[in-house]
């Protein structure tokens, strides 16, 4: 299990117990490693794709029994213990927007499990060899506990969200924006409210002009204005920031609601709107 089972080296198994089950070792592995992946998913915040930690819990329980197997100690060596959970990572996680901050939560999850299962065996006196019952008590203890604490994160991370949905013309853009308080960014003109966007969150609304979200400010204006449905659609809107003063390119969207109320505002685009579960700032 490179998950969680990799964390208790060889030696502990030695000594009392003088055999190892193979098919008790896989089945406590993959129910192990597949709790493993789903808690690091529920603290990232992803869709879950529970068929892929299936996956990824079946590598980790060919990687734990093949370590006893006959000349294959050589499993068992740190830096290989890492590329199996690397790998088991990549299984569960691949495709991802943050992949190696997905893998480094699973690293920081599994031996967060591993910890807690050596110090309860620690304490009952089973080491070096832990009882197989007790390591799965442990597991499913520090599941929920570690469930519990992800959902408590997950329900105040969404009091700070707001699912906004923009429309222009025939398109439509949906997606979760962070509700910032200290956002007074305001229209000179009308003194509508002016929330930030990021490229990726806007790229619905333009239709093979994506490319343009992502040039500067001015760039994206003088390139816009060559493009007919475009033309007129963006201005430059002047900011302040901690660096300093700055221009964004905005446009006003012909609809706009924020959590299913319609709002007056324009929407400004900016790559510095988009961070962990939003991709723009309201």
């Amino acid at each position: 299990m490179p998950g969680l089972t990799v964390s208790a080296h060889r030696p502990c198994y030695h000594g009392p117990m003088n055999v190892i089950y193979a098919d008790v070792l896989f089945a406590l592995s993959i129910f192990t490693d597949y709790l493993l992946c789903l808690v690091t998913a529920r603290f990232c915040a992803l869709r879950l794709r529970r068929w892929r930690y299936l996956l990824a819990a079946v590598f980790g329980g060919i990687y734990a029994v093949a370590v006893f197997l006959p000349g294959m100690g050589w499993l068992a060596h740190p830096l290989v213990e890492l590329c199996a959970a690397g790998v088991m990572g990549l299984i569960s996680f691949g495709g991802e927007e943050r992949l190696f901050r997905c893998i480094a939560a699973f690293l920081a999850v599994s031996a967060s499990f591993g910890g807690a299962a050596w110090a309860v065996a620690l304490r009952q006196g089973s080491l070096p060899a832990p009882d197989l019952r007790l390591l799965a008590a442990v597991f499913v203890g520090s599941y929920l506990l570690l469930s519990l604490l992800s959902l408590t994160r997950q329900r105040r991370a969404r009091e700070h969200r707001a699912e906004v949905t923009l429309t222009l013309g025939a398109q439509r853009a949906a997606f979760t924006a962070l509700e910032d308080s200290g956002n007074c960014l305001r229209d000179p003109i009308t003194g509508d409210a002016v929330m930030l966007a990021s490229p990726a969150a806007l790229a619905a609304l333009f239709p093979g002009q994506g490319a343009l979200l992502t040039l500067s400010p001015v760039e994206l204006i003088e390139r816009a204005a060559a493009v007919p449905e475009l033309k007129g659609r963006f201005r430059l809107l002047r900011c302040g920031s901690v660096a300093g003063p700055a221009l964004l390119a905005a446009f006003r969207p012909d609809e706009a609601q924020v959590d299913r109320e319609r709002r007056m505002l324009l929407v400004a685009v900016s790559k510095e709107a988009e961070g962990d579960g939003f991709r723009g700032i309201v």
